[in-house]
């Protein structure tokens, strides 16, 4: 049975708990101005806002501006507090800020905290310090007209952040598009077996001059650090020719690297064999030239003084020419007189200088009989003067 319902609630008493009565005086639910009166008081007294003024007719109207004053109070408390957490901003030591107020370049903002108007002010902060990477890779062509897959990595870092963010839109994308040129250019003017070899340090330093040209003109605000071509190669369906090629060719440059290193080894002593030789022949020259002005200067002498004595120069021409032969030979002819019909006679003194020395030792089989044969021969020859064999 409802509570309100006739003779349904004998206590008299509402669902709140409290006894109706008469007079209409009753104890009811929680009214909402009150709350709304309580709320105001409470905001008043901690805002500081001003008591109520006037009878108990303008106390509602009052209550209710009081209350909504208090709510916009505090929700541009609110909003302030927001505005102030992203207005600040803390700038790190590897990282710079570019503000732009009113869609124009304000200022670069270094390290440290600092502070900007949003929505009037916009900034930008980006790491200017750290390297950044970026790979390529693609079939290029090369200048004599083979097909080859080079990759590439390239390393760059931000040099100018106001114009890494205001000339540019999508600077990345541009050092994208401006290496696959420069990659492409610097490849079709080499050949392929440069590509393959040793031409890619080459190749990496002409890609790294001309992409920096190009960021330069576009003016980016990137500065390339270093370009590393890594190994190309041929594309897959032929790449048993081309390895069959790099062989051929590393076997051409072992060959001629042992060329090089026998070359380098006769050629020297070839070089210093002709430079002995051609001393020698000075030294030759020189001492035959020297020994015939010698003699020429001897002979000068010597007939000065023939002109003076003939016969004493003649006779000791003769002593000192058989001196010199007699001491150089081991066989002597020797004859009596001047007439030329004495016998010739032979003495053998090679045997008998031999014998001599090996007189003391005793002697024995072929030595004996070498010894015996050591007289002289004496053979009936006409001679007019004495002769020497060798």
């Amino acid at each position: 049975m409802a509570w309100n319902e006739p003779g349904g609630n004998s206590n008299n008493q509402d669902p709140w708990g409290g006894k109706r009565r008469n007079n209409g005086d009753r104890k009811g639910p929680p009214d909402l101005d009150e709350a709304f009166r309580k709320l105001q008081e409470s905001l008043n007294g901690l805002f500081g806002g001003g008591k109520k003024r006037g009878g108990d007719d303008g106390g509602g109207s009052g209550r209710s501006s009081g209350g909504f004053g208090a709510l916009l109070g505090i929700g541009l408390v609110v909003l302030a507090a927001v505005w102030l957490y992203s207005a600040v901003y803390v700038v790190d030591e590897q990282e710079q800020a570019v503000v732009l107020r009113f869609g124009k370049y304000y200022e670069t903002v270094g390290p440290g905290l600092n502070i900007y108007f949003p929505p009037i002010d916009k900034k930008y902060m980006e790491n200017v310090t750290r390297e950044r990477a970026y790979t390529k890779q693609g079939q290029m062509l090369t200048e004599d007209e083979n097909i080859v897959e080079v990759p590439l990595t390239v390393q760059y870092k931000i040099s100018n952040l106001q114009d890494f963010v205001l000339n540019v839109d999508q600077p990345e994308i541009s050092l994208q598009h401006a290496t696959d040129s420069a990659l492409r250019h610097v490849v079709g003017s080499t050949a392929m077996d440069q590509v393959l070899t040793e031409g890619r340090e080459l190749m990496a330093s002409e890609i790294k001059e001309r992409l920096q040209r190009f960021l330069d003109t576009y003016r980016t605000g990137i500065t390339v650090t270093q370009v590393n071509v890594q190994s190309a190669a041929a594309p897959r369906e032929v790449q048993e020719a081309f390895d069959d090629v790099i062989r051929a060719r590393e076997d051409e440059q072992r060959s001629r690297n042992q060329a090089e290193t026998y070359a380098n080894g006769v050629v020297p002593e070839a070089r210093g064999q002709a430079q002995r030789i051609l001393e020698d022949a000075n030294g030759y020259r020189d001492e035959t030239v020297s020994r015939a002005k010698g003699e020429a200067d001897r002979f000068t002498k010597l007939v000065a003084e023939y002109r003076k004595a003939p016969e004493v120069t003649r006779q000791r021409l003769y002593l000192d020419t058989m001196q010199e032969v007699f001491s150089n030979t081991s066989k002597v002819l020797v004859t009596g007189n001047k007439d030329g019909q004495s016998n010739l006679l032979y003495l053998p003194l090679d045997k008998m200088i031999q014998n001599s020395s090996g007189s003391n030792a005793p002697v024995t089989g072929s030595a004996a009989a070498s010894n015996t044969d050591v007289t002289p021969h004496v053979t009936d020859v006409p001679q007019s003067r004495t002769r020497e064999t060798r």
